[in-house]
């Protein structure tokens, strides 16, 4: 049974939500504030993290800051801000999703399933097996069984969202795709029509690669999507 804390200070909201996880077989711990919330997650293992941003005591956006700098839980953020740089904001903190409210319950619990598929299949990947697959293109290398990237011998970390797209242009290197065929293929969903999700992971991909390394690992194609380049 997948543990879900659920960190919302409307407690109408809270308990519907609360309602509609437990009848689809979670087991929810729920928090009013944001420091309890952050103060709980990182206490506590849960599979998965649903969180509003405009919280009391603390607010959202640091609680999820506070969460991040410790660990790699999956976050779901909750919002009443609909805004392009609202989403944007709560992804460049941490955010591996985020759902507006007033928001349809079954919207919710498909972005919980995949958020929570996710997370299986990288758990389930054996880190001893002998024969590791490892993904490279410009000194980047990607080790698809250990979820590790390195450069010029130096560990990377991403989180699990910016591996699976760094992942899936690696693994179609020197093909173009697009915004939406890479969040079918890294985010497991369809997120047509909110493609600033996909941007948000390759300018983080960016900063953590190429600015760092001096290297310029993923190109955009304009009108297009992006791609990494390698003769």
């Amino acid at each position: 049974m997948s543990k879900i804390l659920l960190v919302e200070d409307d407690a109408k909201i809270a308990r519907f939500v609360e309602l509609e996880l437990k009848h689809e077989g979670y087991e929810v711990t729920k928090a009013a504030d944001g420091q309890t919330g952050a103060t709980l997650a990182l206490a506590e293992d849960y599979d998965l993290v649903l969180l509003d941003l405009m919280l009391p005591v603390l607010s959202g956006m640091e609680a999820l800051r506070r969460i991040r700098r410790a660990k790699d839980v999956p976050v779901i953020v909750l919002t009443a801000r609909d805004a392009v740089m609202d989403k944007v904001a709560g992804l460049d903190a941490g955010a591996d999703d985020y759902v507006t409210k007033p928001f349809a319950i079954e919207e919710l619990l498909a972005r919980i399933r995949t958020a929570l598929k996710h997370r299986e299949s990288t758990d389930a990947r054996q880190p001893e097996e002998p024969h590791d697959t490892v993904l490279n293109a410009h000194g980047v290398y990607l080790n698809v069984d250990r979820h590790e990237v390195t450069a010029q011998g130096e560990a990377i970390a991403l989180t699990q969202r910016e591996f699976e797209v760094l992942r899936a242009l690696m693994e179609h290197k020197n093909h173009v795709l697009s915004r939406d065929q890479l969040a079918q293929l890294a985010l497991g969903y369809d997120y047509a029509g909110t493609s600033n999700v996909v941007d948000v992971h390759v300018r983080h991909l960016r900063a953590k690669i190429d600015d760092r390394f001096g290297t310029k690992l993923i190109s955009t194609v304009r009108g297009v999507g992006y791609v990494i380049r390698e003769v």
